[in-house]
């Protein structure tokens, strides 16, 4: 801005020295403080795609970023947010052109590299996918990724070959992101789902969500872990990992398949090789940084057509950039329920 008059510039479809908002992690005097400030493009760091994000989401990740003890933010001055989906503004890249719908998740975006949770956010080429058809900006970041994850788990168990009349999968951590998500993928496609929890008043929700039926995560923790167990589940999406993991190892059905993509439950696994060699159960583990682009855009191809959840809009709350910094407690502290999404 100069003399109270905009700066524009052609070279930056039109946009130089325009103040935007966006939520800024800094250190100052040895504190970690975040707060909503005003940029400008030149503040952003290098990328060859200008994006103006239309939505982005909040993910524990994000909460992590905001927390001085979160282990995620390297350097400061950092914006946040994993998720972005917007507009191309410029891109030199030819792949993108100005105008274009497009989402952003992965590739340390918002880790190492600035996020989501700025009106503008530039990106390298690499990592950006169109939006698919059959979603709009607001449902891709809905679904963001944590969907992402979820279809990412559900497409492993198909290609496992396993299937609805195959029975039940177990979902962990099943009113999370990842989980909830999960619930309402494979409930859509068929299966027959089984949510646990360790949240007894989300029963309804989950039901509602299309799970099948709702067990207490403590059922999966006995105290006792046989080395093979009655065998019980198809297959499982599991959000939680730790000692949880070694029973449902025990439990799962001859030739099923366990997608693995949470460690809230621990990092440490106790089980023996007999699961895997007696029973051809396959431990796939699930990681939606660094998926290369063709899968990355078969998984979201298929998020906007088979996989896409219903009532999308009913597994979210919507809030401004401002009000980030007063829900990351409780999303820290495992207590918010289903997607947040942040309307720039």
């Amino acid at each position: 801005m100069k003399d109270g008059k905009q700066v524009w510039n052609s070279s930056v479809g039109g946009i130089n020295l325009i103040p935007f908002k966006a939520l800024v992690v800094d250190e100052i005097d040895g504190n970690v403080i975040t707060e909503t400030r005003l940029l400008t493009i030149e503040d952003l760091p290098k990328g060859e795609v200008l994006i103006k994000v239309i939505y982005s989401s909040v993910n524990y990740k994000d909460a992590l970023a905001c927390n001085p003890n979160g282990n995620i933010v390297k350097k400061y001055p950092f914006i946040p947010g994993i998720d972005l989906a917007g507009i191309v503004i410029t891109s030199e890249d030819d792949h993108f052109q100005e105008g274009d719908e497009v989402l952003v998740t992965g590739y340390e975006l918002g880790v190492s590299h600035f996020g989501g949770f700025s009106l503008y956010a530039k990106v390298s080429s690499k990592w950006v996918v169109k939006l698919p058809q059959g979603l709009s900006l607001k449902e891709a970041m809905i679904i963001g990724t944590a969907g992402f994850t979820a279809a990412l788990s559900v497409h492993e168990l198909q290609e496992s070959g396993v299937h609805p009349e195959k029975g039940p999968i177990l979902v962990t951590g099943s009113t999370g992101g990842v989980g909830s998500l999960s619930v309402a993928i494979l409930s859509k496609l068929g299966y027959e789902v089984v949510a646990s929890t360790g949240k007894s008043d989300m029963k309804e929700h989950l039901l509602g969500l299309g799970a099948a039926r709702v067990i207490s995560r403590e059922e999966l923790i006995p105290d006792k872990i046989l080395t093979l167990d009655k065998q019980l589940w198809a297959g499982v999406i599991d959000c939680v990992g730790g000692k949880s993991l070694s029973y449902i190892l025990s439990s799962t059905q001859y030739e099923g398949t366990i997608a693995i993509s949470g460690l809230t439950g621990g990092i440490e696994l106790n089980t023996t090789v007999l699961p895997f060699i007696l029973r051809g159960i396959r431990l796939i583990g699930i990681d939606s940084v660094y998926t290369s682009m063709p899968i990355r855009k078969i998984i979201w191809g298929l998020l906007g057509s088979k996989l896409k959840p219903a009532m999308l809009d009913k597994m979210c709350t919507e809030i401004s950039l401002e009000q980030i910094p007063d829900v990351l407690p409780s999303i820290l502290k495992g207590e918010s329920r289903g997607r947040m999404i942040v309307k720039l």
